[in-house]
């Protein structure tokens, strides 16, 4: 939570805006599995973290990525905002902005915060207890969208 000083000099904690990247090449999504030392470490989860100052959310998921997994991501489309303030396993109360993407082309690598990045076909996705946080029910709305595409938001800078 941040804690935030209103104007009248009063303090409350405030929800974190982060995103997260549905990474798609060849069928397959792009995973990390979380470092030793992070909230559910050892679990797979999308590539994504929180939004900088003066950054929009697509820029926020493409800088994410790059610094993530070393992968360069274009035509995000946003899936979902998922504001929901009981999240499991999730302390902080993240907003997320989930998009989807295409995988570009790898020229980089992994930070710290992945001990492994990996490619998985949709029928052969870890189990549910080794995908971190709530991360599968963005998987399944991702399925969901691939069979019966719905209307996607515009959000970000026009």
């Amino acid at each position: 939570m941040i804690t935030c000083t209103f104007e009248n000099g009063s303090q409350n904690s405030m929800r974190h805006a982060t995103v997260g990247c549905i990474v798609v090449k060849n069928g397959e999504i792009l995973l990390a599995k979380r470092a030793q030392g992070l909230l559910e470490a050892g679990k797979w989860c999308f590539v994504g973290g929180y939004v900088d100052r003066d950054e929009t959310t697509e820029e926020a998921g493409i800088r994410e990525t790059m610094e993530e997994s070393g992968w360069v991501i274009r035509d995000l489309m946003l899936l979902r905002v998922n504001d929901n303030p009981n999240r499991p396993h999730e302390d902080r109360q993240n907003i997320d902005f989930i998009y989807m993407a295409e995988a570009v082309e790898k020229t980089g690598e992994k930070d710290w915060e992945s001990d492994e990045v990996r490619w998985f076909n949709l029928n052969a996705l870890p189990p549910s207890d080794e995908i971190a946080f709530d991360h599968e029910e963005s998987i399944n709305l991702y399925k969901k969208y691939l069979n019966e595409p719905f209307a996607i938001p515009k959000i970000g800078r026009l």
